[in-house]
């Protein structure tokens, strides 16, 4: 059982901090991974109510710097949020695609686990909108299996569409009704994310704008503003293109004078067979489901006792299998449980209440932070954006997922 704490946590606002020269294409940063980086590391350190001094080391998660932002070497980057405090500290740059700084956390666990480390600062980075679509979409193809995906012209969406497709066929879903459930999710996610005051979609955007907080309204979407990327999911079953960074401090003990913490109660790491070639099928995240188990095992619980739940929705089709893998719905149910109303900020267990990846946005090597602070701010009752309308929760669980299913972490928080 760990007794590693969460003792503070702050996430940076998500959105495209840029400006583009229309008539050149020339892009500007408004807001560089530097500032980032260095917001997040200092907000959380003062949100841990610690002086910098106080931290032991950094770990830092970023999935693919040096193409985004032609970065490499990131981690000395943290130095700058406290500067002559964090100046000599060890930092460690982790990578695991859309996992990366869910590894990142893992690393720094095991550092505080060893006895080495007293209380460490880490930190989820990524700055994606400098560049073009083609960009991006080379850059997050990197996270495959080159050869026989990305090199063969496979995006993410096309690797996500053969889950969707996969569990289509598996269940016998008709394509109606999986558009519904698509669209569902959909505008559930928009309607959090206008809540919560860090979102990339939130109060104000386009979704709102637009009043897709309904199925109904985004499956009356016209083709040309929701036209299929890769069959069946179409862009509003995407996440976003974010910049953005979170961090959390993690502590050998609770945190002091009363401040709220909340424990580490237990973690999954699960590793999938690279192509999606050598998987047994395509209907389910079967790596996240032996992640989950670990994860419950270690903190001693069961789905039934998650009162909360962030999980990983590239894809509206991830969001059902990752509802499916973490517990909360029984295979091939979990679009149906949507439909029906259940996991909204009204139910025993509110998933994605901050907007999920969906609209809260998904700057990748942020992602995996975020989530952990996001529940953080629900267990210790700062959230933030909505809450459960039950009350403040005690035992949280996160899945967040690198590549096409194939870096799965899941980890237990609780307040006990």
């Amino acid at each position: 059982m760990s007794s590693v704490h969460i003792i503070g946590g702050a996430n940076t606002a998500f959105g495209a901090f840029v400006k583009k020269n229309r008539e050149t294409g020339e892009v500007f940063d408004t807001k560089s991974i530097y500032e980032l980086i260095s917001e997040a590391g200092a907000a959380a350190a003062a949100d841990a109510g610690i002086d910098p001094k106080d931290i032991d080391g950094i770990w830092v998660g970023s999935c693919s710097p040096s193409l985004f932002v032609n970065q490499e070497h990131l981690a000395p980057a943290a130095l700058e949020a406290a500067p002559e405090e964090f100046r000599f500290l060890p930092a460690v740059r982790v990578e695991g695609a859309c996992a990366s700084s869910s590894l990142a956390l893992h690393q720094a666990m095991y550092a505080v686990e060893s006895g080495r480390f007293k209380r460490v600062l880490v930190i989820g980075a990524e700055k994606m909108s400098l560049l073009n679509t083609k960009g991006v979409t080379h850059a997050l193809s990197c996270c495959s299996y080159w050869p026989e995906e990305g090199a063969q012209g496979m995006t993410f969406p096309g690797l996500f569409a053969e889950f969707a497709k996969g569990y289509q066929r598996n269940y016998r879903i008709p394509s109606d009704e999986l558009a519904e459930m698509f669209a569902e999710l959909t505008a559930m996610m928009y309607r959090n994310a206008s809540e919560n005051p860090l979102a990339h979609f939130g109060k104000g955007s386009v979704p709102e704008k637009l009043g897709l907080f309904s199925r109904e309204a985004v499956l009356a979407l016209p083709p040309e503003k929701n036209p299929v990327i890769a069959d069946p999911l179409r862009l509003h079953d995407c996440s976003l293109i974010s910049d953005g960074a979170a961090a959390v401090v993690l502590s050998d003990t609770a945190a002091a004078s009363g401040k709220p913490s909340v424990r580490i109660a237990g973690i999954g790491h699960a590793t999938e067979h690279f192509a999606i070639s050598k998987r047994e099928n395509m209907h389910e995240l079967i790596a996240a489901k032996h992640a989950a188990r670990r994860a419950y095992q270690e903190a001693g619980i069961t789905p039934k006792d998650i009162d909360i739940a962030e999980v990983h929705d590239c894809f509206t089709i991830n969001q059902l299998l990752c509802t499916e893998a973490l517990g909360l719905a029984e295979d091939g149910r979990a679009g149906y449980d949507y439909l029906d109303g259940k996991f909204t900020h009204e139910d025993t267990v509110p998933v994605n209440l901050s907007g999920g990846l969906k609209a809260k946005g998904h700057p990748v090597g942020a992602t995996g932070i975020s989530m952990h602070v996001m529940l953080y701010k629900q267990l210790t009752g700062e959230p933030i954006g909505l809450a459960p309308q039950r009350g403040t929760p005690e035992t949280a669980a996160l899945l967040n997922v690198g590549g096409s299913g194939v870096t799965n972490c899941v980890t237990v928080l609780s307040k006990k």
